[in-house]
């Protein structure tokens, strides 16, 4: 695995990087708690429950307005997994894989406790947030994946006929690696959805996916990071479903106004790379963030992996200041969200200040123990 690299960060830079890591997770947040009150449904229940519009605004799902789903929970410990692995990387250990897979694994103990257990120091600060022990709907393969301690491998993955979203839909922290090349980037992505979904469509979209938001988290256009994911994955056994589908997406992009029919189409049978396809294609078409959203939701297939997907480009590229304010306010988890966010920015940019040779911060080492 590669490093980050040892740049010098700006103030500017530094600000920019932090509105987009904030954007990214918060735009996944977003984008699946307005898709989760019509997952499940197709478009004429959605416009049976919402109108003939569609759903256009936050409604009720789990009980209350802005809940999210497992893919915003698991979206948090990658998060998590990331810092562990940047400050365990002082010890000489350096595997980052094998620290996801331990985020996960904590992830998944939320399924299965009441609450918090909080003599499990090691668990770190996010583990023990009490809203995260809620069970969302979280498909068989990923509790199935992380229901032991073996650790899937692209050579030996779990579930090896998996081709669902989820792994995809979780892995847009990946791209926020900025000081990462691409093609380890994707590597990393790619190890880790393996980690639950063992089909090569089901990986390398999830490569693919995190491929697409690092171009955009520094600073490139969503049709140029397309473009490199493209290149990147070109090289890779089974690649064809996911760059086919990628390839028609952005084909759509010419064919006339965006419709629901055309969302469903670019979604196929609903697998991982169909869902990233049409992800890429309602943020290139969508008029702004709030009607990109719209456009990823409303239609006949998985409304809340298609949201998060379509919010975490959204987010990445144009910043958490493009997000509907309205939706923020209601989006449950909100300040853990930003609280995460902000750290993996700190992290990212003043690692060494807060772990390294000149000293560390006990308060940090606390929050993301290296054990």
């Amino acid at each position: 695995m590669g490093a980050t690299a040892g740049a010098v960060w700006g103030r500017a830079e530094q600000q920019d990087f932090r509105s987009r890591v904030r954007g990214t997770l918060l735009g996944v947040a977003v984008g699946d708690a307005f898709g989760a009150p019509v997952d499940g449904l197709d478009l004429d229940g959605i416009r049976e429950e919402h109108g003939a519009e569609g759903i256009t605004d936050l409604a009720p799902a789990y009980g209350r307005r802005g809940a999210v789903t497992h893919l915003t929970q698991l979206s948090l410990f990658s998060v998590d997994g990331l810092i562990r692995a940047q400050v365990r990387r002082d010890t000489g250990a350096w595997h980052p894989p094998t620290d996801l897979h331990r985020a996960y694994r904590r992830w998944a103990a939320t399924q299965r406790d009441w609450g918090p257990d909080l003599r499990r120091k090691d668990d770190g600060w996010l583990a023990h947030e009490e809203w995260l022990y809620v069970r969302r709907d979280a498909p068989r393969a990923l509790l199935l994946g992380l229901g032991d301690e073996t650790m899937g491998t692209p050579e030996a993955p779990k579930n090896p006929g998996e081709r669902g979203p989820e792994a995809a839909a979780r892995s847009a922290p990946f791209g926020l690696l900025v000081g990462w090349e691409p093609q380890l980037v994707v590597q990393l992505a790619v190890e880790c959805a393996a980690q639950t979904h063992g089909h090569p469509t089901g990986y390398l979209a999830a490569g693919a996916y995190a491929v697409i938001v690092h171009g955009l988290a520094r600073g490139e256009s969503l049709d140029a990071a397309v473009q490199r994911g493209l290149a990147l994955l070109a090289a890779r056994p089974g690649h064809q479903p996911v760059t086919e589908a990628l390839q028609h997406a952005l084909g759509a992009v010419r064919q006339g106004l965006p419709t629901p029919a055309r969302v469903t189409e670019l979604m196929g049978e609903g697998t991982a790379e169909g869902l990233v396809a049409a992800s890429v294609y309602c943020a290139l078409v969508g008029e702004d963030v709030r009607h990109g959203l719209r456009l990823a939701v409303n239609h006949d297939g998985p409304s809340a992996a298609t949201g998060a997907l379509t919010g975490g480009l959204l987010g990445a590229l144009h910043g958490e200041t493009a997000l509907p304010p309205a939706w923020l306010a209601e989006l449950e988890g909100r300040a853990t969200l930003l609280e995460l966010a902000d750290d993996f920015a700190m992290e990212m940019t003043q690692g060494p200040a807060l772990h390294g040779p000149a000293g560390s911060s006990p308060a940090w080492l606390t929050r993301y123990p290296r054990a």
